[in-house]
């Protein structure tokens, strides 16, 4: 996941910074109803436009931003913000929620445990409009593939409904992403507190520092990500329903539980990383005092 560490000083609202090995882009389109959904994928943005005629509901989904020509012309279509496109592909941002005259956006970001055993959390941004939706994502990382099945299927009052119930929907998606990250690097403490107390190895110690660092990450993602969906649920908007609200508080009761799992972690790290320190002390101490004695007995025999 890129980072957006080129952005100059003084640089216009709206410029976008994509860099040179950004993925290509793809533009992957759900329309829906309430008998039917059709998904087509696009090469060229200009066969977007008779789509948007129909009168159906639409998803329209960005992956890659490889080609800032073909983004702007989707931006163009929906009438976007320059700001909030901004926002969509200068990543990563922090999870909120603006509201604009022709539609919402709303950030978020998921985390995952990368191949190099590395926490990451990329950013998902959500445009909601009156009969559309549109997401931008750097690459796929398979958040919306339950969502994406639900409706192919017909499941749930997924068709029947408009484009904020799917957003919520696809919200909720990424908001389940947390649990198996946060439980993860909560049973690695439970495990390591067997070992503090049997074997405090070093090794222990570097461990118990690198969840730190993947909690402190995980918290500085999930704390806005709380406070994005709290504004949702509040905010008057008139592209997010009150039934759809209703959902909305309870994926807010999620991240709110979840946030608190990973508050316990981290007093749970500082707790073990302090065990550790004081259980090698205890040992030292222990030698310490064995030395002593052996000292205390052979020195004077020495100089005799």
């Amino acid at each position: 996941m890129f980072v957006d560490s080129d952005h100059e000083i003084g640089t216009r609202p709206g410029t976008l910074i994509i860099p040179d090995d950004a993925p290509s882009t793809r533009i992957l389109v759900h329309q829906y109803d309430a008998d039917s959904t059709t998904l087509l994928k696009l090469s060229d943005p200009a066969q977007l436009e008779p789509l948007l005629q129909v009168g159906r509901n639409i998803w329209v989904d960005v992956r890659g931003f490889g080609n800032e020509e073909a983004i702007r012309s989707v931006a163009a279509l929906f009438d976007l913000h320059p700001v909030a496109l901004e926002s969509a592909i200068n990543g990563p941002q922090r999870a909120k929620t603006e509201l604009y005259q022709n539609h919402q956006l709303v950030i978020a970001r998921a985390p995952r445990i990368s191949d190099a055993d590395e926490l990451e959390a990329p950013q998902v941004c959500f445009i909601i409009g009156k009969q559309f939706l549109l997401t931008f994502q750097e690459q796929s990382y398979g958040f919306f593939e339950p969502v994406r099945d639900r409706l192919r299927d017909g499941l749930g009052p997924m068709r029947s409904q408009g484009p904020d119930y799917l957003a919520y929907a696809l919200i909720d998606a990424m908001i389940d992403h947390y649990y198996p990250v946060a439980q993860r690097l909560s049973e690695d403490l439970e495990e390591l507190e067997d070992f503090i107390v049997e074997n405090p190895h070093p090794d222990v110690l570097l461990r118990i520092q690198w969840l730190r660092r993947q909690l402190v990450v995980l918290r500085r993602v999930g704390r806005p990500q709380r406070e994005a969906i709290v504004a949702l649920t509040r905010d008057g908007s008139p592209f997010i329903g009150e039934k759809e609200r209703v959902y909305l508080r309870d994926t807010y009761e999620h991240i709110a539980q979840i946030v608190e799992l990973i508050d316990s972690s981290r007093e749970m790290a500082s707790d073990l990383a302090d065990a550790y320190l004081s259980n090698v002390s205890h040992r030292t101490n222990e030698i310490m005092k064995v030395l002593t004695l052996m000292a205390s007995i052979f020195i004077p025999l020495t100089f005799i």
